[in-house]
C-alpha cells in the first residue's frame, strides 16, 4: 500500500516516464494513477496523511485533527496506531505521513538530549531549532501529557501542599514512588532537592504507582499530567513555578510541504485545547468507552470548531 506522499513521488516519476516514451514514439499510463468517475486521474496531491502513536489519547488527538481538517474540505488519511518513535519518526521526515499529534520535551529529548530547557516556551523553541529541515512545529496546546508531583488531595489539605516547594516543610521524610528511571531523571528526587530543597525518599513503583499513592503507600507519585485519574480519583498535581519537570505540550508536528496550508485549522484546535481537556478526553475513553470518532467528534462541536 502506498501512501499519499510516496504515491505523488510515483506519480511524478510515472508522468516523467510517460513524457519520454510518447517522445520515443510509444504510448503509457501510469498504474499508480487512479481513474475518477468522469475518466480523469485523481491527484494524491491534496491528500493529508494524519499518523498517531498506539495509544488512545494520541488517536483521540489525531481524529481531532483529522475531522477539524475535513471540516475545511481537506482530504485526508488516516495512518493510526503506528507505534512508538522509532516507527513513525521515519515516515513523518520523508513526508509518507503529513501530520501528528506529538509532545514538545519528548520530541526535543528525541532529536537533542543534550537540550538543558524545561518551560513550556523554552522548550518549544529548542523544540523547532532541533527539528530536521522539512518538518515544522505548529502552535503548541496548553494540555500536556508530562510527569507531575502527584497527592492525594487529602494529603495536600492536611499538609496545605500547592506546590512542590511545599514538601520541604512536611514534618516527616515523604517518599515519591514512579518508573525506575525517574529516580535518575533531571526532575526526579535529585533534581527536587537542589531546585526545591525537598528531601525525598523514591520508590520504584512502576505500574503500580497510582495504587500505591491511593493505598497510602507513597505520599508522593510520577503521574502523567493526562492521566484519566485526574479526574476519576481524588488526587491533585502539585504546581511547578520553577520548571523542574520538562514540559511536555501536544504540539501538532507537520510536513512543511503543507504545514502553511492546514495552520490555520491545526492552530485554533491547539489553541482550544487544554490540560483538563485532555483528562476528559481520556476519560471517555477508557471508562465511557467511546470511540475516537465520537469523542473527537463531540470536542471540536464543543468547542465550535465543527
Amino acid at each position: 500500500m502506498f501512501t499519499a506522499r510516496k504515491s505523488r513521488l510515483a506519480l511524478i516519476g510515472g508522468i516523467g516516464l510517460a513524457a519520454s516514451l510518447v517522445l520515443a514514439g510509444c504510448a503509457s499510463s501510469n498504474p499508480l494513477d487512479t481513474p475518477t468517475e468522469d475518466g480523469g486521474e485523481s491527484a494524491g496531491s491534496d491528500t493529508i496523511v494524519i499518523g498517531s502513536q498506539a495509544y488512545y489519547s494520541n488517536e483521540i488527538i489525531a481524529e481531532i485533527y483529522a475531522q477539524a481538517l475535513e471540516n475545511a474540505d481537506f482530504t485526508v488519511e488516516r495512518e493510526f496506531n503506528i507505534g512508538q518513535r522509532d516507527a513513525y519518526i521515519p515516515d513523518l521526515e520523508s513526508g509518507a505521513i503529513d501530520l501528528f499529534p506529538e509532545y514538545t520535551g519528548n520530541l526535543l529529548e528525541f532529536y537533542d538530549d543534550s537540550a538543558d530547557v524545561t518551560s513550556p516556551e523554552d522548550v518549544y523553541t529548542a523544540l523547532q531549532d532541533a527539528l530536521p529541515d522539512g518538518l515544522t512545529a505548529l502552535d503548541y496546546a496548553e494540555a500536556s501529557d508530562q510527569d507531575t508531583y502527584t497527592v492525594t488531595k487529602e494529603f495536600a489539605a492536611a499538609n496545605k501542599l500547592t506546590s512542590i516547594a511545599d514538601l520541604a516543610s512536611l514534618s516527616e521524610k515523604a517518599t515519591i514512588g514512579g518508573a525506575p528511571e525517574f529516580e535518575q531523571r533531571p526532575y526526579g528526587p535529585a533534581g527536587a532537592k537542589e531546585l526545591y530543597g525537598v528531601d525525598l525518599a523514591f520508590s520504584a513503583t512502576g505500574d503500580t504507582t497510582l495504587e500505591s499513592l491511593l493505598a497510602g503507600e507513597i505520599q508522593v507519585a510520577d503521574i502523567y499530567s493526562a492521566d484519566p485519574a485526574f479526574e476519576t480519583e481524588d488526587i491533585v498535581a502539585l504546581e511547578d513555578p520553577e520548571n523542574l519537570i520538562l514540559a511536555s505540550n501536544v504540539v501538532p508536528i507537520a510536513s512543511s510541504d503543507v504545514a502553511d496550508e492546514i495552520a490555520d485549522v491545526i492552530n485554533a484546535v491547539s489553541a482550544a485545547l487544554g490540560a483538563d481537556d485532555l483528562v476528559a478526553l481520556g476519560v471517555q475513553s477508557t471508562v465511557d468507552e467511546k470511540s475516537p470518532e465520537e469523542i473527537a467528534t463531540q470536542w471540536l462541536t464543543d468547542n465550535d470548531l465543527l
